[in-house]
């Protein structure tokens, strides 16, 4: 554990609590997305894409359950136990509510939404059963899980562009899962050079290409916050 360590996992774990916070103010869509009445009396909301993936939400938890098939068979740490359940529980539970619950499920815009992640799921596996660290199921789960952690952001950043409707709390969702990664880097540049014999070069690679895939957002990003405009993405 290090500084650049924690500080990434405290900024993945707050882009959680950011889509987290999003969801719960979906729950109350009235007064945001406004309302009219059927000719029968009852209120019928009318919301606008909130502007998160349901496919990048589903591609997360496929990360989390085949990297955490250790959780309950190999302790590390009380906190290392705590982020694994913190992750799991959280990423299950925003894909259920995106495709189960009465009021957030009616938000969600599967007409843009159409990225066909399962494409992204089997070359991940194929490459992890052929670049592994050691052919045993869990290891090749883990780099499975690495390499499709590389690319599910995809969805997301697709949807953003095809809607050009980003509000702060999707901007800062991104923005912070991107800055997670960054921290990650930062992690293994540091552990290279203090820990001996320190090198992981799957995790190193994918890390890469996955910031790799947020420097457009970022770019945008910065410069909205810096012009003090409204985040959009170019088509």
């Amino acid at each position: 554990m290090n500084a650049f360590r924690l500080a990434g996992d405290m900024t993945h774990l707050l882009s959680v609590v950011v889509l987290l916070l999003k969801i719960h103010t979906i729950k109350s869509c009235a007064a945001a997305c406004g309302s009219q009445y059927s000719w029968i009396g009852q209120a019928v909301f009318e919301c606008n894409s909130d502007g998160i993936s349901l496919k990048t939400q589903e591609l997360y938890a496929l990360v989390f359950a085949a990297r955490y098939l250790d959780l309950f068979i190999h302790f590390i740490s009380l906190y290392n136990a705590v982020m694994k359940l913190v992750f799991l529980a959280s990423s299950f539970s925003i894909v259920w509510y995106m495709r189960r619950h009465k009021i957030v499920r009616r938000t969600y815009d599967k007409d843009h939404d159409t990225f066909r992640h399962h494409f992204l799921v089997l070359p991940c596996l194929a490459l992890a059963l052929l670049i592994n660290e050691r052919f045993t199921f869990r290891e090749v789960m883990w780099a499975f899980s690495i390499y499709l952690e590389a690319v599910a952001i995809l969805p997301q950043l697709v949807l953003l562009q095809r809607t050009r409707n980003i509000d702060n709390l999707t901007g800062q969702y991104v923005f912070f899962l991107g800055a997670y990664r960054v921290l990650y880097i930062l992690n293994w540049i540091y552990r290279y050079f203090t820990e001996p014999h320190f090198v992981h070069w799957i995790s190193w690679v994918a890390g890469i290409v996955q910031t790799l895939l947020y420097a457009d957002f970022f770019y945008y990003y910065i410069m909205s916050w810096k012009n003090n405009v409204k985040l959009e993405l170019p088509a």
